[in-house]
């Protein structure tokens, strides 16, 4: 056995400060397999200069050295000296995490009101992870120079170069990536240039340039829409059998506007088209941040595309009978490009990739819906062709499932009678929620949507099912109840078992934020893991992720109206509590609601942060790759005659638990 360590101490506790936590952990921070995130997170400050009215031109280049280099021409990063760091602001941004102009979105004339920045984190990166990074700026007559070394120290302090023109201004960032942290250190061509024509794209009134040198030349490529989305779209759709014209808008809350959900200058603009075959566009932004895995600002588009289509079909007769439309026969041959503008976006990770802001459903869902009904109805042979797409993908859908249901009642099952079932025949678009107790099973009851939405509701604490042999394992009622309801039989990796009896797509384990609520998680986890694994390995497990607590943060004035902020533990909580704290709310301006279980929550607020596929936020059980391993950790845990192997784990690492008291 290893040795351990039998004292604990303060002198065990470390404080990474400066750079050293993106240097600790810079998976967190950044994509490992190129370094082109920490290049997009300086085409990003650039381009918020071009956001804000200010700089015209961005060009960027790859030299042949392995480096990179983003050249704008708005107005300079500060070079004077910070009030409490007391160095030059720009070695503040490129060194000290957290840091920024973004922060203050609250006020009015705030510098960067609408912006990509969130959390002061991005240059950091840019300059920890390299083995050089050269910032020259251009303001008030003067070019100043610093220079960083490796690990992001100052190579070079801040001086200055050279007298120019007092109306030139800009920024130069020229830097070298370092080999050890990427698995590759080349630039991914093909996805910058998607980015760089993107941009150019959401900024109209900004030139875009990207130089790739070669035995010495650049070989340079260049993007301008005036036209903006309207030009780009044009541009993407050619050729393609699209059903009627696109369809260009954009909507943005005003001071005038009536809501008071949403702040001056939140909004959207985007393009839509319908195709009838061929892989279909599907572009989203925020506030000029690619979003490749979309999230809540993409559901609230088709939302609110849904419903105006529905809306129009219904208005002009077009329905058949015992034929519903789903979202996603709407969507499914929908071609789009959604770019929003957001205040206080809230992105799942660093990387962001996916818009997790509840609010943004909303607002994308009700800036579309109302122009989108308004130009089928102007243009009403356009739309009945539309409608007609659409009632076909239905028709179709409908027969695929019919296909499915008729296979499936070749025998007889008997549904448990806790079962409440949905009303959807349509296995691939059911799912089943494992609920935690009847409490949470009437609130959940009261909260989903009947159409497709089950809930079975379980008794206690799930039956530890790890060692249990397959004859004996209905012997658990619970148990049983959860297999009639899926309507698979338990099986191996082994077994041919037919899964096109499963009657729900996707089954979700829904349980408290609290530690019995992860209790009964790794039960459900060690029946699906063992038993029905199959399950796992076909991604139809799921694990859903109810908030922990709630924050009430007031009215900040017209331009920021009161939020309910749903936090999933402590440590979002308090990252959440020290973004309000960056806002310039105090600490005493907002309170906090713990929420006890899942049967404390009203209806409502289960559906929004938990059960509506819209806005909730659940994780795909996956075992992939690492089987030997996840057998090795769930048979140490689960299995009995493990017990001593359980306490030496326990005591090796029960000091880096984060215990729940409350």
């Amino acid at each position: 056995m290893n040795k351990r360590a039998t004292k604990y101490t303060a002198d065990d506790i470390e404080i990474l400060e400066d750079l050293s936590p993106i240097l600790h952990r810079p998976g967190m921070y950044t994509d490992p397999v190129n370094p082109n995130h920490a290049l997009v997170e300086v085409i990003d400050n650039a381009s918020d200069e071009g956001l804000a009215g200010y700089a015209k031109n961005a060009e960027i280049k790859l030299y042949e050295d392995g480096s990179a280099e983003v050249i704008d021409d708005g107005r300079g990063i500060p070079v004077d000296i910070h009030r409490t760091k007391k160095i030059p602001a720009i070695q503040v941004i490129f060194t000290t995490l957290h840091s920024g102009g973004k922060f203050r979105k609250t006020d009015s004339e705030s510098v960067y009101r609408i912006a990509g920045g969130l959390h002061g984190v991005g240059v950091c990166v840019s300059n920890a992870l390299s083995t050089k990074l050269e910032a020259e700026v251009t303001r008030d007559g003067v070019v100043h120079q610093i220079i960083f070394g490796p690990n992001g120290k100052v190579q070079v302090p801040l001086k200055k170069l050279k007298e120019v023109a007092r109306n030139k201004t800009g920024t130069r960032i020229r830097f070298w990536p370092d080999a050890k942290y990427f698995d590759s250190v080349k630039f991914d061509i093909v996805e910058l240039t998607a980015l760089l024509r993107a941009k150019a794209m959401l900024l109209p009134g900004v030139r875009f340039s990207l130089g790739v040198e070669k035995n010495g030349s650049f070989d340079t490529q260049t993007w301008h829409f005036p036209k903006g989305i309207e030009g780009y779209f044009a541009e993407a759709i050619v050729g393609r059998d699209a059903v009627g014209t696109t369809f260009f808008g954009e909507r943005y809350v005003t001071n005038s506007s009536e809501s008071n959900l949403f702040a001056e200058g939140e909004g959207a603009q985007w393009a839509l088209s319908w195709t009838t075959e061929g892989e279909v566009i599907s572009e989203s932004y925020v506030n000029m941040i690619p979003t490749r895995q979309g999230g809540t600002h993409v559901s609230g588009l088709r939302d609110g595309v849904y419903q105006a289509i529905k809306s129009f079909i219904d208005h002009h007769a077009m329905g058949q009978r015992g034929l519903k439309v789903v979202p996603d026969d709407v969507w499914s041959r929908t071609n789009f490009v959604l770019a929003c503008k957001i205040l206080d976006p809230q992105f799942k990770g660093q990387v962001k990739n996916e818009l997790i802001s509840r609010d943004a459903f909303k607002l994308a869902s009700q800036m579309i819906r109302d122009p989108i009904e308004l130009w089928l109805n102007q243009h009403v042979d356009e739309g009945k062709r539309i409608a007609e797409l659409v009632l076909r993908q239905a028709v179709l859908r409908t027969r695929s499932a019919q296909k499915t249901e008729r296979r499936k009642t070749s025998g007889i099952a008997v549904l448990p009678g806790k079962l409440t079932d949905c009303a959807s025949e349509d296995p691939t678009r059911n799912e089943l929620f494992i609920v935690e107790g009847d409490s949470a099973g009437g609130s959940a009851k009261g909260a989903r949507d009947k159409e497709f939405q089950a809930i079975l509701p379980l008794k206690g604490k799930p039956k530890n099912t790890w060692q249990d042999a397959p004859s004996s394992l209905y012997s658990n009622k619970e148990i049983e109840a959860i297999a009639l309801a899926i309507g698979i039989d338990h099986h191996t990796l082994d077994d041919p078992i037919d899964l096109t009896n499963l009657r729900y797509n996707r089954i979700n384990i829904l349980a408290d934020a609290d530690v019995d609520g992860a209790h009964i998680q790794v039960l459900l986890l060690t029946l699906f893991f063992r038993h029905f694994p199959k399950l796992i390995q076909s991604g139809h497990i799921h694990i859903a992720q109810p908030p922990l607590f709630r924050i009430d943060v007031p009215s900040q004035g017209k331009n920021k109206p009161a939020r309910k902020l749903y936090v999933l533990d402590d440590q979002e909580l308090k990252m959440l509590e020290e973004k309000l704290i960056d806002e310039g709310i105090k600490r005493q301006g907002w309170s906090v609601s713990r929420f006890k279980g899942l049967g404390e929550m009203s209806p409502d607020q289960l559906w929004d942060t938990t059960l509506n596929p819209d806005t909730r936020r659940t994780l795909q059980v996956t075992f992939e790759d690492v089987m030997e391993e996840s057998l090795d950790i769930f048979g140490m845990m689960m299995a009995r005659e493990n017990a001593g192997q359980r306490r030496n784990w326990m005591e090796t690492f029960g000091n880096l638990v984060e215990a729940d008291f409350s």
